[in-house]
């Protein structure tokens, strides 16, 4: 006979164990397969850091921050770590660039969020380190956090075993069958498990593991990388003298203060290339190395000198927005993609589907996050990656 389980949850990474924490926080029977090993580093959940923040460029996603803020706090009471470091965000936006900074204001304000507009010599004044064309507009939030990658999924894992997950690692989940009312199969190699509800959080993997339900998503994934450079001035790189910091323009760079060590992290968005997941390298591109070290020398030119990469990937839908949402016509299977933005939002995401897998309501509207929309359903749809 099939093992039974009230829930399954595919996929290990950020969102799923956050999923699996909720569910079996309430009671449930959970298990959950993930097809490499836990805390694995050929997906997105790993590495050391991620952005928590306010600012983003719609209403829906701002009120999604708010929430992110708290679910964290949660962990944290839940887990005794720490794991938000405030430091404070600067969003720089040139005249003229991809992002129009009106998006966050109004979005910010749609919440009564505090944020600053900075001039070019106001940034430059409160934070020596950059060097800004004048035309340059700084939206500062003070709010903007840390959270931590590889280590605040490992608190996931455990926090979801303490509750009574059943974590399976190598599980590689190798196809879905729905038995309508009788809930959903799972076969992982020659096994087979019987479940009330899945929840789908596979990443890269989604389009496989949904392949048997008939399903298949206008995704792409992007091999792409982060970079640690050493200043030799470290002091006025470290939180308290330097905020995160992101580039509103195409291409979009990020980074970071000082975090855990003497170091500073950074990157482009949506730089690298569309890889096949399972045919992926690991090696450093020298090429997206050349990229931000030339942006870096441009806009902080103490940051100093390169001294690793890392890589790691996006599965981006066209319009680049979160799935969160039933299947169509298969209600027993729930489906997140946190499309390259996800990881500060985890514990939310994770709330939020246990909801949908419990109820199929979550007293939050996901409208824009839905199977039904443009970005998934329309051929056309011009991809836009910008957040």
């Amino acid at each position: 006979m099939a093992e039974s389980f009230e829930y399954a949850v595919i996929g290990l990474g950020a969102l799923g164990s956050a999923t699996a924490y909720h569910l079996t926080k309430r009671g449930h029977s959970v298990v959950g397969f993930e097809r490499f090993g836990l805390g694995h580093v050929r997906g997105a959940s790993h590495d050391t850091s991620r952005i928590l923040r306010h600012s983003y460029h719609t209403s829906s996603y701002v009120g999604l921050t708010l929430a992110a803020y708290d679910d964290w706090a949660a962990l944290e009471v839940d887990s005794g770590e720490t794991l938000v470091t405030v430091t404070g965000g600067l969003d720089l936006f040139p005249a003229g660039g991809a992002i129009p900074v009106a998006d966050y204001v109004d979005s910010l304000g749609a919440h009564d969020i505090a944020h600053e507009l900075l001039s070019a010599a106001e940034v430059q004044q409160r934070w020596p380190a950059f060097r800004l064309p004048d035309d340059v507009t700084g939206l500062y939030q003070e709010r903007a956090a840390i959270v931590p990658a590889g280590r605040g999924t490992a608190v996931l894992h455990s926090r979801a075993l303490a509750h009574g997950a059943d974590l399976r690692a190598d599980s590689p989940v190798t196809g879905l069958r729905d038995l309508g009312s009788s809930g959903v199969e799972v076969a992982v190699g020659d096994t087979t498990y019987r479940c009330r509800k899945v929840v789908v959080c596979a990443d890269a993997w989604t389009n496989p593991v949904l392949k048997g339900l008939g399903v298949q998503l206008p995704l792409d994934v992007t091999l792409e990388q982060v970079t640690y450079f050493q200043p030799a001035e470290i002091r006025q790189f470290e939180p308290g003298h330097f905020p995160l910091w992101i580039w509103m323009d195409e291409p979009c760079y990020y980074g970071f203060p000082t975090y855990g060590e003497p170091t500073i992290k950074a990157a482009q968005d949506c730089g690298g290339p569309i890889v096949d997941p399972d045919d992926r390298g690991f090696a450093p591109d020298e090429a997206m190395l050349d990229r931000l070290a030339a942006h870096l020398a441009w806009m902080l030119p103490q940051s100093g000198a390169a001294v690793r990469s890392v890589r790691c990937q996006y599965t981006l839908p066209p319009d680049r927005d979160f799935l969160l949402d039933m299947v169509p016509g298969c209600p027993s299977v729930v489906v997140g993609l946190g499309a390259g933005h996800g990881f500060k939002f985890a514990p939310t995401i994770g709330r939020l589907l246990a909801d949908l897998a419990e109820t199929g309501q979550t007293g939050v509207d996901l409208t824009p996050y839905r199977f039904d929309r443009p970005g998934l359903t329309d051929p056309a749809f011009e991809p836009n990656w910008m957040v």
